[in-house]
């Protein structure tokens, strides 16, 4: 019979935070694999856990996991852990996902802490719609960086991301030049005894951080474009047009007349019969 693989979520700070369910499949496994070995074995230690530990990180992730792969065929479980939260989000542990769905290898998850879904709920912005980044491209990939930061001028959800305090200045500048003076939630150091939450703005941010010295961990939480905006941003485009080359913007694709003119009134926030005299008018003008 062939092994599993168990993704165990660890805490992201307080150690409290561990679960039952992971505390046994840790104990139980043939084998954990952790991102760093140094990092994993103080909870291992602090938990009484004795399974042998092997590395999995990013600059292995494809060669060991063909060889987790052939553990796991051998019957051997295997469990994975990250240096904090839950593997596989933003992590290599997405590659060992992968493989093992490819060769028909059971993966379940045990869930447990993840900063993103913690930050979220902490930050008093819309919860009903996310997207998460991550940590966006270094400023040595500039290029990588402006089509990340350019793709979420027009996000509508909420938006999070992770950083590092060394480069939290970096992203805040680069956050409020392309999106503008947002409202954000700034969340440091979860579930540690210096953990804060510090709602607030943009702009704000930035000059906070002007001034204080970015310490700790950081998820920013970031609220998405409103839809009204967006909506209001599409009817202005619309309006740069005439309405003669709004009818014939749909008129081209085949559309009626009579349902061009519909969409031209709703595009610009109009009414048909407004859009048929408004026509009409421009017609006799000429």
């Amino acid at each position: 019979m062939e092994g599993k693989l168990y993704l165990c979520a660890t805490p992201i700070g307080n150690l409290n935070d561990m679960t039952f369910r992971v505390l046994e499949t840790l104990k139980e496994v043939d084998l954990i694999a952790a991102e760093d070995t140094r990092n994993s074995i103080k909870l291992l230690n602090h938990f009484d856990i004795h399974t042998e530990m092997t590395s999995y990180h990013e600059y292995n992730k494809y060669d060991k996991a063909e060889y987790l792969i052939g553990l796991m065929k051998e019957g051997k479980n295997i469990a994975l852990i990250t240096d904090a939260g839950t593997p596989a989000i933003s992590d290599p542990g997405e590659v060992l996902v992968r493989m093992c769905h490819e060769n028909d290898i059971v993966v379940t998850s045990l869930p447990g802490p993840a900063a993103c879904i913690t930050a979220l709920t902490l930050s008093g912005l819309s919860t009903r719609r996310f997207c998460f980044e991550a940590f966006l491209p270094g400023q040595d990939d500039k290029k990588a960086r402006k089509e990340i930061l350019d793709e979420l001028v027009n996000e509508s959800r909420t938006i999070i991301v992770y950083e590092a305090p060394h480069h939290l200045r970096a992203v805040l500048k680069d956050l409020f030049d392309t999106l503008g003076d947002r409202k954000i939630t700034i969340c440091r150091e979860l579930t540690k005894k210096f953990e804060d939450i510090m709602p607030t703005t943009l702009r704000e941010a930035n000059h906070y951080y002007e001034e204080n010295e970015p310490r700790g961990e950081y998820v920013l939480v970031i609220e998405g474009k409103s839809l009204e905006e967006k909506k209001k941003e599409k009817q202005d485009s619309w309006l740069e047009m005439s309405l003669e080359e709004h009818m014939d913007y749909y008129e081209n694709q085949g559309i009626s007349h009579k349902d061009a003119m519909k969409k031209v009134a709703a595009d610009r926030g109009l009414g048909k019969r407004d859009v048929y005299n408004m026509l009409l008018e421009n017609k006799n003008k000429d």
